[in-house]
């Protein structure tokens, strides 16, 4: 029996099931009020965030991305989630892991906490949502996704191609794509780009959709071409929010104008429920950047769509 009495739900609930009765103002903010605990045993999903901005180029701030999109999450709980209609969490067990320990001074070590966490994470048998942090992220989590179910389709939304070079050892934000390509973790010919509005030297043979063409495309367009290049391949979704406009999303280190709409691309997100889906993260909420919380409410909507997928995927067997 779920206590709808009491107060910071997050540390209060014994169970990883149903909504919490804190004011969307007050409490403990996990997100969308997910029970904080490191025994996930029994979760379908486990949100975690890693506060990391070591590795930006441009501007820093996202070590506070994981808590901003938390904080916007609240307004989530309670109601049935939009556009899903229904409780997400009467169907789906969910809890909020908390963050990586990351170090600010020995950061060099910073991938390897990564990829340990992330593994007792996935060990559980859990699908693992990360809240970032910059770009770099991605890399760590591609590689224990890949160590446990093979080489990955990657479906990224971004501005940025993050295909640099990268002699292996770089800790940077726009280098993760080609350590992916190089060390077999994705296959780039099920792999797919989204929103891109920059030009870099490689593209690995990724397919790209430019922000132009986003432009030009319906969201429905867009979902089928992202699922004609998957296909029934495990993939991996990445959502840089500087793919998005920075009208909506102003919030992030390195923003470029010409991008879509937070409406456009969630309808698009809402269209890739039949691929499988096997790890997801956001990444590149700067709060410092934001005004009113609007980057860190399209980051949080973005990952409550992806558990909105998840919920309804368990739901169909």
């Amino acid at each position: 029996m779920v206590d709808k009495t009491g107060s910071d739900f997050a540390i209060t609930n014994t169970s990883l099931y149903g909504n919490a009765s804190d004011p969307t103002f007050s409490g403990v903010m996990s997100f969308m009020r997910r029970k904080f605990t490191k025994d996930v045993a029994g979760a379908d999903v486990v949100v975690w965030g890693i506060p990391l901005d070591t590795s930006v180029s441009n501007r820093p701030g996202t070590r506070f991305g994981p808590s901003a999109i938390r904080r916007a999450s609240a307004i989530f709980d309670n109601d049935p989630q939009y556009p899903f209609n229904m409780d997400l969490f009467s169907t789906l067990a969910v809890a909020d892991y908390g963050d990586c320990l990351i170090s600010s001074n020995r950061v060099w070590e910073n991938p390897d906490r990564i990829e340990q966490e992330a593994t007792e994470i996935l060990n559980s048998g859990a699908f693992l949502l990360t809240l970032g942090g910059d770009h770099f992220i991605t890399g760590p989590l591609l590689k224990v996704h890949a160590e446990r179910h093979g080489p990955l389709a990657l479906i990224q939304f971004d501005a940025h191609q993050d295909t640099w070079a990268d002699d292996g050892e770089k800790i940077c934000h726009g280098t993760f794509v080609t350590r992916a390509v190089r060390e077999g973790i994705i296959d780039p010919d099920r792999s797919i780009q989204v929103g891109i509005r920059t030009h870099a030297p490689e593209d690995f043979g990724i397919e790209i959709i430019y922000g132009d063409e986003v432009d030009e495309m319906s969201a429905e367009e867009i979902a089928n071409q992202i699922k004609h290049r998957v296909g029934d391949m495990p993939c991996y979704v990445t959502f840089d929010i500087d793919c998005l406009d920075p009208a909506y999303a102003p919030g992030t280190g390195t923003p470029v104008a010409g991008g879509p709409t937070s409406a456009k691309m969630l309808s698009v997100i809402r269209k890739l429920g039949s691929l499988d889906i096997r790890g997801a993260d956001v990444t590149e909420v700067s709060p410092p950047y934001d005004h009113a919380d609007v980057t860190a409410i399209a980051g949080a909507t973005i990952a409550m769509y992806m558990l909105g997928l998840m919920a309804e995927k368990k739901l169909e067997g």
